[in-house]
């Protein structure tokens, strides 16, 4: 797998978001869930993630790098480590789907995952374990 970068928005209105984002990638969403979608796209290569929020509605939620493995989830881990940054792993169910993970967090705390989906997710699961 080809790394894509992930941008993950609190949506107002999911339903009109995924409408919207369906129209505009001219493809629907590959995973819908209560409060939560996705777009996995190849081309442009991007993870567009949607969750509602109506109090952070048109505001960042968190960015992210989709890697292929928790190989690429370690060396991601290791290689921000020796730069100085401060990490924080997690690993298990996590916003809606089975993944391997490591934090950080810019200058201004906007926070970034490096990750790898490991499976998907129970719809019982959700965001309200991680992010």
């Amino acid at each position: 797998m080809t790394p894509r970068v992930q941008l993950a928005l609190n949506v107002t209105d999911l339903d009109a978001a995924i409408e919207f984002y369906t129209k505009l990638f001219a493809r629907p969403p590959a995973k819908r869930r209560d409060g939560y979608a996705n777009f996995a796209l190849d081309d442009p290569p991007l993870k567009l993630v949607l969750i509602e929020n109506a109090r952070s509605g048109g505001t960042l939620n968190h960015l992210g790098v989709e890697v292929g493995s928790p190989h690429e989830v370690a060396a991601a881990t290791e290689r921000l480590s020796e730069e100085g940054l401060r990490t924080r792993s997690e690993n298990g169910t996590c916003c809606h789907a089975v993944q391997d993970k490591v934090w950080v967090a810019d200058p201004d705390g906007a926070p970034w995952e490096f990750y790898t989906v490991l499976a998907d997710a129970p719809e019982s699961a959700g965001a309200e374990q991680c992010c």
